[in-house]
């Protein structure tokens, strides 16, 4: 299986490809035509995230667990919300606790890498416009959230969207197992066959409201076992045959003075 990673190589953001562990420059349009190039001696000291998506399309409450979890009823059709693009950040760099917005937590999940220009896709065709998968840290301040604070503030701060390590090409998503751990704990443990809306009907719904474009990621949902971050902790989403997406956990500076708080 390929796996596209995004890195730095001699001054310039490129892409790479890995294939059985031979590392090779990508010639051409990853998301158009493309070939291995010239190889690589091996893994790039630094890995950036894998796109730098428009938006990303988070999806709540879609893991029967995770719904038992939060006492909530299974939807009806998918919870979607976006984060924005600013709140990406590579494996390796931290996430950043904002002072003062109380309990932050991990929530591991799979990303669906968008490949090609998707509006009103239905499912059979869902597939065709992927380009593959990823993982994604859906970082969330748990007490803004249950305080009823709207899940773009709670969910939008930088360094809230780790991205990577890779995006895998050609893998299957129906039977993956997942896992979010904190310091080499694990905390969540489950598999894609608990998703209650597949990748197929997600590109079909979202898709239905609004355009998503190359390089747009998807995220899936998270399955039970949340919990909260502190300064020092590292944590890790792991997904099989994608890899391990790992970040250091730090305290985030205090905003600059304008008079205002968060909400309480």
């Amino acid at each position: 299986m390929l796996r596209l990673h995004r890195i730095e190589h001699a001054g310039s953001v490129v892409h790479a490809v890995e294939d059985a562990g031979t590392w090779s420059l990508v010639d051409g349009d990853p998301f158009g035509r493309w070939t291995p190039g010239a190889r690589l001696p091996g893994p790039p000291a630094r890995l950036l995230a894998p796109v730098t998506p428009t938006k990303i399309v988070a999806v709540g409450l879609n893991y029967r667990d995770h719904a038992a979890e939060r006492g909530k009823p299974l939807p009806a059709a998918p919870m979607i919300f976006l984060k924005p693009s600013t709140a990406v950040i590579p494996p390796g760099d931290p996430i950043l606790l904002p002072p003062g917005v109380g309990r932050v937590d991990h929530e591991a999940e799979l990303g669906v890498v968008i490949g090609r220009r998707a509006t009103r896709v239905p499912r059979r065709d869902a597939w065709a416009h992927v380009l593959g998968l990823t993982c994604l840290n859906d970082v969330t301040a748990r007490d803004l959230q249950d305080r009823g604070v709207q899940y773009s503030h709670c969910k939008g701060y930088d360094t809230f969207a780790p991205l990577g390590p890779c995006i895998a090409l050609g893998l299957d998503a129906s039977a993956l197992d997942i896992e979010g751990l904190v310091n080499g704990e694990v905390r969540q443990r489950s598999n894609t066959r608990e998703l209650i809306f597949d990748v197929p009907a997600l590109v079909e719904y979202i898709s239905a409201i609004m355009t998503l474009l190359p390089g747009d990621v998807i995220a899936t949902g998270t399955p039970a076992g949340i919990g909260p971050l502190a300064a020092g902790d590292h944590v890790t989403v792991r997904i099989a045959q994608i890899g391990d997406l790992i970040n250091p956990v730090a305290a985030g500076a205090p905003a600059a003075v304008s008079g205002r708080k968060e909400p309480a």
